[in-house]
């Protein structure tokens, strides 16, 4: 059955990746489109952890990271103790698309992060970070034309980060404006039920310039609102497409987790090289070098927070027994919930993978997850001597604080109750 534009019942997504429901609430004051949703919105809370690949799956799978098998950047091999980006081909289990799509629904997809490389689905995609190839990056293949006649880009250039705001800002501007023209390109048919689009660019000047958002003082702070203009004038434009759509609809608008202003970074393998628990059988090549973990570590950390023991069963130069696993985890939980930084209190807490996943979770868990409390960075690097530092950044993720506006006023309590909504409109 084909269905006409009235009869069509839609859905969509505006991610706004990043966002904090407390700084846009401030920001809505001189930002139009955004006062148009902000005074509206409950925040939600993020998956654990709080990172985008981890949440933005949760999203579209509609479940945590228990049932997807997503817990941070990166997945490390057992055998060759390499490091690899974990990307869509990680990800376990039917997506939303998947569901809606069995049903005759049509999705169209632009930059949603953890989609790389593009899957087929009832409908198309534009893959989002970490995406490295265009030609890899787009479903249906046909849209590859398109796109690069545009001058599609798919990632700013971040690398100068704080040294260089202007070139930042300027390769920011840069994807906005090749999501907006992604935008009319799929939307104007409206040939489509879901529609998602994901603007990442705060997060990307977040974690470099997150304080001059906050205080009008800053003396970037000028420019750093010239942006956040044009960043409102492209919700505006999806905001007032959403409106003129006819017949039944939907829009939900959130963040995949909440900013802050760093304190400090905090390296998780500093700490563990320190009590003790890990050592090096080569000085690492630099600070992905996991293949320089010992036989006789105890364990190690993958960024953000996850801490691994190195048992016999799960690595095969691991030499810890099963038996001693939990007391290592405990000591090192217990070591964790007491460190401190000018006086404060670092991690909110320390969970071990069972209680916080299950018994019975998909992909390989963490042994130990740490969550911060706000304004404290983990990291995992294999090349650093110290505990605490900073690395050239200015703003850390928060769990809690998350951006959420839902146009019927339902409320998301976490990441994967976003995904839900989207399947239970498409259930009537």
């Amino acid at each position: 059955m084909i269905l006409t534009s009235t009869e069509r019942k839609r859905f969509v997504v505006l991610g706004l990746d990043g966002l904090p429901a407390s700084l846009a609430v401030k920001m809505a004051a001189k930002l139009p489109n955004l006062s148009r949703i902000a005074g509206k919105n409950t925040p939600l809370t993020a998956e654990v952890p709080d990172l985008s690949p981890v949440n933005w799956t949760s999203f579209f799978t509609a479940d945590g990271p228990e049932a997807h098998g997503i817990y941070g950047f990166t997945k490390l091999d057992r055998s060759s103790y390499t490091l690899s980006i974990n990307n869509f081909d990680n990800v376990y289990g039917a997506t939303i698309f998947d569901q809606i799509g069995k049903k005759g629904f049509v999705s169209k997809v632009i930059n949603l992060p953890n989609t790389y490389p593009a899957r087929p689905l009832r409908g198309m995609l534009i893959s989002g970070f970490v995406a490295d190839s265009l030609e890899k990056a787009v479903y249906p293949p046909f849209l590859l034309g398109p796109l690069k006649s545009s001058g599609f880009i798919l990632e700013a250039d971040t690398t100068k980060g704080l040294m260089a705001p202007e070139y930042l800002i300027d390769q920011v501007s840069r994807t906005l404006e090749c999501r907006l023209k992604a935008f009319e390109m799929l939307w104007n048919d409206l040939a489509w039920d879901l529609f998602v689009i994901v603007f990442t660019e705060t997060d990307r000047l977040f974690h470099f310039l997150y304080p001059a958002f906050e205080d009008a003082a800053h003396p970037l702070h000028s420019i750093c609102m010239d942006f956040m203009v044009k960043w409102d004038a492209a919700i505006g434009r999806v905001l007032d497409r959403f409106e003129a759509l006819p017949g039944k609809k939907k829009l939900i608008s959130f963040a995949d987790h909440g900013f802050t202003s760093l304190e400090t970074e905090v390296d998780l393998n500093a700490f563990l090289i320190q009590k003790g628990l890990l050592s090096f059988r080569h000085t690492p090549d630099d600070q992905w070098d996991s293949t320089a973990v010992s036989d006789e570590s105890k364990a190690f950390a993958l960024d953000p927070g996850r801490i691994y023991i190195h048992t016999a069963e799960n690595f095969d130069r691991g030499q810890v027994n099963k038996c001693d696993a939990e007391s290592i985890a405990e000591t090192i939980a217990s070591d964790l919930m007491k460190l401190e930084f000018n006086g404060q209190q670092v991690m909110e807490s320390v969970h071990t993978g069972t209680k916080l996943y299950g018994d019975n979770a998909i992909g390989n868990p963490p042994d130990l997850i740490c969550t911060a409390k706000p304004g404290f960075d983990l990291k995992a690097k294999f090349d650093r001597n110290d505990i605490y530092g900073f690395f050239g950044r200015t703003g850390t993720h928060t769990r809690k604080d998350a951006f959420f506006y839902s146009s019927d006023g339902e409320q998301a309590d976490l990441m994967r109750d976003t995904g839900k909504m989207v399947l239970n409109w498409f259930e009537d």
